[in-house]
């Protein structure tokens, strides 16, 4: 049965220039010594012992996660840089009620960006929050001042509970949207909406998503995770009718999309059949090579790692010249010189 915090135990199973070159040139070598591996993990999280306080009640193996240990998990795969996407969202789940909900929220933030920041040619950091709280836009404003963390933000529909067929959460979203894109940060986004919740998703939400939001972004990246899924894995219909709009957006040509970037977070794990691996390789040549960024999500206990994402990932029908390309996609957010 699939409890509120289904939302997040699933999903986590689960500037200088040189900076810049070193790891496309590691990934070169790689690709000539045999070892193809990614410039970057896209994806992935950390959590303070703080919030794990808050997430191990029923989940015994749940434990804090640190940057050292993102930066273990990275070098076994060969990986030269990650984002740590900020959890702190979690805290303004519906499913929680924290008087000091807020304080909470910038503490996660500030623990992670000090994380990231013992590795700072090597990690950077975005900041997390339920953008539908009262308090989404204030963060958003410190963040955006706060040289460790001003690269940008992470939402996660699902767990935050938003519905984009309503039109109150579509009016605070295009807040969220308009502030990131004056103030230049990247958006990745959960957009999956909740599976325990049972709320609507599709074709239609992505429409929305597509016509009402990404147009008050135009400047910056938005990176959509797990291909509009949640994973792991990929037996996900509605999933999928939600990524196909946005497929079809970019594969025509939409200008909308211009910066719309796709992680393949977990949605290639080693259960996966045939025909789904198809179907993503059907939807990662429909946006085309250049617009997808690996990612692995947090090594929680008993979850596959940065590597066994990798070789399940090299195991869809691609050619060997499109994963050389996605392993040598790195986010633009990456390269960019921020104060």
């Amino acid at each position: 049965m699939r409890d509120p915090f289904y939302e997040t135990s699933r999903q986590f199973h689960m500037l200088a220039r040189p900076h810049f070159f070193a790891p496309v040139i590691a990934a070169l070598l790689g690709c000539a010594t045999g070892r193809l591996t990614p410039v970057a993990d896209h994806h992935q999280h950390l959590f303070s012992p703080d919030l794990m306080a808050v997430l191990a009640p029923g989940n015994p193996n749940f434990r804090s996660i640190t940057a050292r240990e993102v930066i273990a998990n990275l070098d076994s795969a060969g990986i030269q840089k990650a984002v740590i996407l900020g959890t702190a969202y979690l805290y303004g789940s519906p499913s929680r009620n924290f008087a000091d909900e807020y304080a909470r929220v910038r503490a996660e933030n500030d623990w992670d960006a000090a994380q990231a920041a013992q590795y700072p040619d090597r990690l950077i950091a975005f900041c997390g929050f339920n953008p539908l709280k009262d308090y989404a836009l204030e963060e958003l404003e410190r963040c955006s001042r706060d040289p460790r963390l001003n690269r940008g933000i992470k939402m996660h529909f699902g767990n935050s509970a938003v519905q984009l067929e309503n039109p109150q959460h579509v009016e605070q979203l295009a807040r969220v949207f308009r502030a990131a894109n004056a103030h230049h940060m990247a958006m990745v986004i959960h957009m999956r909406a909740s599976i325990s919740r049972k709320f609507q998703y599709g074709a239609r939400q992505a429409q929305i998503f597509l016509d009402q939001l990404l147009p008050l972004a135009p400047d910056v990246v938005v990176q959509i995770a797990h291909l509009a899924g949640t994973g792991p894995g990929y037996d996900d219909p509605p999933a999928d009718s939600a990524m196909a709009v946005l497929a079809d957006a970019v594969q025509r040509g939409d200008p909308r999309t211009r910066n719309l970037w796709f992680d393949v977070t977990t949605v290639v794990d080693s259960a996966i059949t045939p025909v789904q691996a198809a179907l993503v390789t059907r939807r990662i040549r429909q946006v085309g090579v250049r617009r997808i960024l690996y990612g692995s999500d947090a090594a929680t206990p008993g979850s596959p790692k940065p590597r066994q994402y990798w070789a399940a990932f090299l195991r869809l029908p691609l050619t060997h010249e499109e994963f050389e390309q996605i392993a040598r996609n790195l986010a633009p957010y990456f390269t960019e010189n921020r104060r």
